[in-house]
């Protein structure tokens, strides 16, 4: 049975088992120890932000599913050709195993707070492997193999792989199970002692296909490094404030609850939010404040940049004077009146008004450095991004959508922005640019709706909006790619009216 076939099948077969029992061990070690999810961790800590990028703007939410379906691809193809050595010298197909586990073992080692026994799901994988492709390729043969040969390989190969997959789904699922769901749900959200503002009945225009004013916790968009979303327990959580502080501190999520909080209506947009993009989401979150937490500690002279780190080693730098400026920047515990959701940064995350997330959102957080800018790079800046992260003024058309075909008649051309929009206009098929009507908002923090009543003729049409802030600076029409402080340029679409 030693045919290149046979050996490309017993080597696919090998590494199923391998990364299916992996899981199962990472139960017990956590699931960064697992070595799917820690190589895949180094690969989006080491390819080049160009390439994030674009992974981003392709798959959207879906770039960690597509690095993960990337990586088994690659896996799959290393593994047939160590099964098909492994037809020639047993050795080379041990030798291929041993590559593997070397590069997991390595990986899950090097993560962030990586616990001493992170080797253990690869080391125990890798042996499983090697039983497996010993097994498989045990039957010496040097013709063609028989029928009953064929069947009894085809039969334990296809086994090995379905039980894998039923261990490795199954082991990911109970490991999610075993989460902090229940921690979540036990949490009542304490009264706020400063709660948002109350909405003003026409801050939805309510049209189809328009954003609401307030994203569903559901809806609101996902970006952040975490392959595994991090299960925090509010039992365990700590956040440590040190460096450049004078009075350092050590604040328990208990601690945290028994603070003043307030309650903000704030608009979060992600860098790589393209013009006319939904990377961008508006909630009511409930926290605590920065600026009262850094009081506290008393930064020192020089500490200009306050990085934050999460549990999985993301950072994100922020100008110290920007979170203590008056704006609503808080440690959120609480969005749209729930616990913070998991994905989302349970139990604790930053929110900051004005900042793109990559300067200021960080999720799961565990700890506040103070430093400065000209000592530390956090991970974004590293990696070619700007470092102040100020949202740029931006509009877009929600509705009618582009390439739509809506009918002749009266239309209504509407969109969301946010950053302080004091005027948002509208211009059709290069004509004069007209004023569209604006929602009320609960204050400068959040996106704002527009609507603009049209009467559309049949045929085709251009539509292009702009917006202007309240210090009266309209957004350019320079288009520029998020790629390195976020997208520029006006957002425009094009129908065809029946």
């Amino acid at each position: 049975m030693q045919t290149r076939r046979y050996g490309a099948l017993a080597g696919l077969a090998a590494a199923a088992a391998a990364l299916g029992i992996a899981e199962a061990v990472a139960i017990l070690t956590g699931a960064t120890t697992a070595p799917l999810v820690a190589v895949g961790g180094v690969v989006i800590d080491s390819v080049p932000a160009k390439v994030k990028e674009f992974a981003v703007q392709v798959f959207y939410t879906y770039d960690k599913l597509a690095l993960i379906i990337g990586t088994l691809v690659l896996l799959a193809l290393f593994a047939a050709g160590a099964g098909i050595l492994a037809t020639r010298r047993m050795v080379w197909g041990y030798a291929g195993i041993g590559v593997f586990a070397a590069a997991g073992i390595a990986a899950a080692a090097t993560r962030h707070n990586a616990p001493w026994y992170s080797f253990v799901p690869t080391l125990v994988g890798g042996l499983v492997a090697a039983g497996v492709l010993w097994y498989l390729l045990q039957r010496p043969g040097d013709g063609e193999a028989t029928f009953e040969e064929r069947r009894w390989f085809i039969r334990v190969a296809g086994g090995t792989v379905a039980a894998a997959a039923v261990i490795g789904f199954g082991s990911r699922w109970w490991s999610t199970r075993r989460g902090v769901q229940a921690d979540r749900a036990a949490i009542n959200v304490p009264v706020t002692t400063d709660s948002a503002s109350a909405l003003p009945p026409e801050v939805d225009a309510g049209l189809p296909d328009l954003a609401p004013f307030v994203t569903p916790n559901k809806d609101f968009y996902l970006i952040d490094t975490a392959l595994v979303v991090p299960q925090v327990s509010p039992n365990d959580w700590t956040l440590r404030i040190h460096g450049r502080v004078d009075k350092p501190v050590t604040i328990s999520y208990a601690d945290l609850l028994k603070r003043p909080m307030i309650e903000r209506y704030i608009t979060l947009a992600c860098v790589s939010n393209e013009v006319g993009g939904a990377l961008i989401g508006n909630a009511k979150w409930q926290g605590v404040r920065l600026a009262d937490i850094l009081d506290e500690v008393r930064p020192q002279a020089g500490a200009d940049q306050v990085v934050s780190r999460s549990v999985d080693g993301f950072t994100a730098g922020t100008p110290t004077a920007v979170l203590r400026d008056g704006r609503d920047a808080m440690l959120a515990i609480a969005m749209n009146g729930e616990p913070l959701p998991i994905e989302h940064g349970f139990p604790v995350r930053m929110v900051v008004p004005g900042l793109y997330g990559y300067v200021s959102a960080t999720k799961w957080i565990a700890e506040l450095e103070l430093t400065s800018f000209a000592d530390f790079d956090a991970y974004w800046i590293k990696r070619g991004w700007s470092a102040m992260g100020p949202i740029k003024t931006e509009s877009r058309i929600d509705t009618p959508r582009d390439g739509g075909n809506p009918r002749a008649g009266r239309i209504m051309i509407a969109g969301a922005q946010h950053r302080g929009v004091s005027k948002v206009e509208i211009q059709i098929d290069d004509g004069a640019w007209q004023t569209a009507t604006l929602s009320p908002v609960p204050s400068i923090d959040t996106w704002r709706q527009w609507t603009l009543e049209w009467q559309a003729t049949p045929g085709k049409h251009h539509i292009v909006v702009r917006a202007t802030d309240n210090g009266g600076a309209t957004q350019t029409d320079a288009m520029a790619p998020p790629d390195p402080d976020g997208a520029t340029g006006w957002h425009s679409i094009n129908i065809e009216v029946k």
